[in-house]
């Protein structure tokens, strides 16, 4: 079992425990799991979605990083296909504040980067903040993607945030998680360069048409990639960087084992990724930072 969820795992119920024990104690556990095992862990459980989605929100939290705050947020993204993705609030020490993650859109993150297309519902322990319900509004659920908290009524977006503005209004049709491809090519990329070849290509940009893409590698040989999100008011876009920062923390890595990142945007991009993500992987403590433009 991965060390960040020993503390909380004497606080679930014994059964509880016993349904996620064949998952959670897999030292490669994915923070999520399959409508294979979701319908297992139901099963075992006598209960439903919503009511598993709200017991697993101390595992989700567990994931937290948090060495401003120390306040932890746990977040569970349903996909349409029934698979469960975890998310959770991050922080980074040395950096701005602008650059922390909220549970909700790491989890949404998270659910996109592993190829679901669409959300039914959120679940969260704490009420979403306006930064994170606009952050939904760019979603391609729409308004009507449920919310649920504990010890309160699901409701749905909409109800969280009325008279909402969003990509519509600025008549857009192609909408977070839908499938996109936007043909950009680079000569013989390596691996890491592929890799954020790939994530520049599924990136949501809308509205700069500043497409980007990052991947990064850790100490152990790992690597991840990170798509840029747009979104209609601009503010609650999720930077490239902190997109590939959720799934590597999702994947039980360490923000702080970066040792080497390529970011690749559009040379002619109205704006840039790089100042952002160049200060903030040397605050993580990452040297090796290249950047290419097509």
């Amino acid at each position: 079992m991965h060390t960040r969820f020993k503390a909380i795992w004497p606080d679930l119920s014994p059964q509880l425990q016993h349904a996620l024990a064949p998952y959670v104690e897999q030292d490669e556990f994915p923070a999520m799991f399959t409508v294979e095992q979701v319908n297992a862990i139901k099963t075992q459980l006598q209960c439903n979605d919503d009511a598993l989605a709200l017991a697993l929100l101390p595992v989700a939290a567990a994931c937290a990083v948090t060495p401003i705050s120390h306040f932890n947020v746990g977040a569970i993204a349903r996909g349409e296909s029934g698979n469960l993705y975890f998310g959770a609030n991050m922080e980074f020490s040395g950096a701005p504040l602008q650059q922390t993650v909220h549970a909700e859109q790491s989890a949404v993150t998270h659910a996109w980067l592993k190829g679901e297309s669409r959300l039914s519902a959120i679940t969260v322990n704490y009420t979403p903040c306006g930064h994170c319900r606009q952050f939904m509004n760019e979603l391609n659920s729409g308004t009507q993607i449920e919310i649920h908290l504990p010890g309160r009524k699901p409701a749905t977006l909409g109800d969280y945030l009325p008279d909402s503005f969003g990509p519509k209004d600025l008549n857009i049709s192609t909408l977070l998680m839908d499938k996109v491809d936007h043909h950009y090519q680079v000569d013989n990329p390596d691996e890491l360069v592929k890799l954020a070849l790939q994530a520049m290509n599924r990136s949501h940009a809308p509205y700069s048409e500043s497409h980007s893409g990052i991947a990064v590698q850790m100490k152990n040989g790992k690597q991840f990639q990170g798509s840029y999100a747009e979104n209609a008011a601009f503010n609650p876009s999720m930077p490239p960087l902190q997109a590939v920062l959720i799934a590597l923390n999702m994947a039980g890595e360490s923000v702080m084992d970066i040792i080497s990142a390529v970011l690749i945007e559009k040379s002619s991009a109205t704006l840039t990724q790089w100042d952002a993500t160049q200060a903030t992987l040397r605050t993580l403590g990452c040297q090796k930072i290249e950047r290419i433009t097509l």
